[in-house]
């Protein structure tokens, strides 16, 4: 399955097939709730929202053109720091290494694209578990730093960091 799976830049138009994959991925965490035009609005011109922010968005998708994950970075000129957005990845898909491979892409990117890069960060639910361990094995360390969001879900996140070179190191061991 894997060998189907497509990594491409996404389009504004990708907003809404981003956003069905968000609510799936939501659906599997209980107090997860997906508002769309409430807490999402960026996903109605995906690209050019990340554009305007310095940065970039892919998607993975499969054969029949199904989005089955995505991820986002955007970067910061004034302190040269990026952030990673709307890492989401479709159950069926897990454990296969497509999200090394959307980070390597986006590792990629940053590295042309902005080669003052000295960090990446991201926020991350305190629900998501799994994801936490996806992010501690590539190599980002939880700072310690947490927030609450004032959202439908009541979420609570913790920051992780990372060197970009730090990344590259563990995805090439593992």
């Amino acid at each position: 399955m894997v060998s189907a799976l497509t990594i491409r830049p996404a389009t504004d138009h990708d907003g809404d097939a981003i956003g069905n994959l968000i609510k799936v991925v939501f659906s599997d965490y209980p107090g997860c709730v997906f508002d769309r035009h409430g807490e999402f609005p960026e996903l109605d011109a995906i690209a050019s929202s990340f554009a305007a922010d310095h940065g970039h968005i892919w998607v993975v998708e499969d054969a029949q053109s199904r989005i089955l994950g995505c991820l986002g970075v955007t970067y910061s000129p004034a302190i040269g720091k990026a952030e990673l957005h709307k890492v989401y990845l479709d159950r069926a898909t897990r454990g296969q290494g497509i999200a090394q491979r959307m980070l390597t892409t986006a590792l990629n990117w940053l590295g042309q694209t902005h080669v003052d890069c000295t960090d990446i960060v991201l926020w991350t639910d305190t629900r998501f578990e799994a994801g936490h361990r996806f992010y501690e094995k590539c190599g980002f360390t939880r700072t310690g730093e947490t927030r609450d969001l004032d959202d439908l879900s009541v979420s609570s996140e913790y920051r992780f960091a990372a060197n970009p070179a730090d990344i590259r190191a563990r995805i090439r061991q593992s």
